[in-house]
């Protein structure tokens, strides 16, 4: 069966891929849990799986073994301290739940964020949907028996690292992005391009090709997830999947493109920028090996948005500080000045800066998995008075039901690594 990666605005015509019908019953079912602590599904994940003889004739997800209540949470912090929550809720590429809460938080405000923040956040966006998918595309071959595909992944997931670490302090958590801004503004311009074009240039290509080169054509690899955990259009819309797995079963639909935010709109800047220019990848397919495919060339996509900023990243204030008080000062502003020590201990001891407006909103970014959304619900206070997630894991794990009806036990690995569940969006 040929697979055909075609962009987002042209029609794709649905061919699924079908084997062969399963086998007649052979006698009697039994059940079997697959975890919830397994190797193979990286997580707290429980599956209670009714078998025909070695051919799952159903199987129900569970999920609450983490007991995080990380939405309860957003009640009780404000709209700055909760970012320390949300990076936890997909802690592969943490700095994109940062971005998409605060995206959250000032639509709840209209703020419009500075092109400096709109950019910078852009990119770091990018470099996280690059981290999502390097450790997907990994661990799918990893869980198939291909160690080296996992290594050349996960090798280059530490170049990100390096960058956010450099960017904010830290290397898993960062906590990076504020209300009206960012923590802090780049340390120094110069050598977060270096370490930026340094991996996109230099040290991810290789790696891109390492992993075509050893799993694209091989036989294993394509035998194991051609035709396994197929799901149609129609079933994919009904089931409200998306990102990847959406687009591997042809659904067009990208909030970069459809809801347009940051970079990805036009004027961006204010002074008439285009957006940036990409492709998103869509399959017609709708199997594992899709899924595969489509993460593959989002990487690549995500390198021609990343190159398309990196050196025209605009100057001026990266944070929107004369907005009601919202952000913290500078360092050298509270130690400068007594305009500055007063922002930062109304802010941190007081509350007072924050001025919320008695509405909701609901703020969704496009991140690695899909659809990452927060609405909130605001009763005037310093913090929300209710918090909800909408994580694109949940959604999407929840058609596994469907997905591995009628295949065998050895497949569930391949399917579970081509949906990339983190365990933290489910039980939240």
């Amino acid at each position: 069966m040929p697979y055909e990666l075609k962009p987002y605005d042209v029609d794709v015509e649905t061919t699924p891929y079908v084997r062969e019908n399963a086998p007649a019953s052979q006698g009697d079912r039994w059940t079997l849990n697959f975890g919830p602590q397994h190797p193979a599904t990286h997580t707290t994940l429980r599956i209670v799986m009714e078998l025909d003889g070695e051919r799952i004739a159903r199987a129900v997800p569970h999920i609450g073994y983490l007991h995080s209540g990380f939405e309860k949470l957003g009640e009780v912090l404000d709209y700055n301290q909760y970012v320390t929550i949300v990076s936890r809720m997909n802690y592969v590429s943490p700095i994109a739940n940062d971005i998409c809460w605060h995206h959250a938080v000032e639509k709840l405000f209209d703020i419009d964020i500075t092109p400096r923040c709109k950019a910078v956040r852009t990119i770091m966006a990018e470099l996280a949907r690059i981290q999502d998918h390097l450790l997907s595309l990994g661990a799918a071959a990893l869980d198939l028996g291909a160690f080296t595909a996992f290594l050349y992944g996960f090798n280059e997931r530490e170049k990100i690292y390096d960058i956010v670490d450099y960017i904010s302090g830290q290397r898993f958590h960062p906590d990076y992005t504020r209300v009206g801004g960012t923590m802090q503004d780049l340390p120094d311009e110069e050598v977060f391009k270096r370490m930026v074009k340094k991996f996109i240039r230099e040290q991810l290509p290789t790696a891109l090709k390492d992993l075509e080169t050893l799993l694209n054509n091989n036989r294993i690899f394509r035998d194991r997830t051609e035709g396994i955990g197929v799901m149609s259009t129609e079933e994919a819309e009904a089931w409200s999947l998306s990102g990847p797995v959406a687009r591997a079963s042809g659904v067009r639909a990208d909030l970069r493109k459809d809801e347009p935010y940051l970079c990805y709109a036009d004027n961006w800047d204010g002074q008439g920028a285009e957006a940036v220019k990409f492709n998103v990848p869509v399959c017609s397919t709708g199997d594992c090996f899709a899924r595969y495919l489509v993460r593959l060339e989002e990487v690549k996509q995500s390198i021609k948005i990343i190159e398309q900023l990196i050196d025209n990243i605009p100057g001026g204030k990266m944070n929107v500080f004369d907005d009601a008080g919202m952000t913290k000062p500078s360092k050298a502003s509270v130690y400068g000045s007594i305009e500055g020590l007063i922002q930062h201990f109304e802010l941190v001891m007081t509350n007072r800066g924050w001025k919320a407006p008695v509405a909701e909103a609901y703020g969704a970014n496009e991140t690695g998995n899909g659809e990452l959304g927060y609405y909130i619900v605001s009763d005037g206070g310093p913090r929300p008075w209710r918090v909800k997630t909408r994580p694109p894991s949940f959604i999407n794990y929840s058609a596994f039901s469907k997905m591995i009806e009628g295949h065998m036990i050895a497949d569930t690995p391949a399917i579970l690594g081509s949906l990339n569940v983190i365990a933290a969006e489910l039980d939240r």
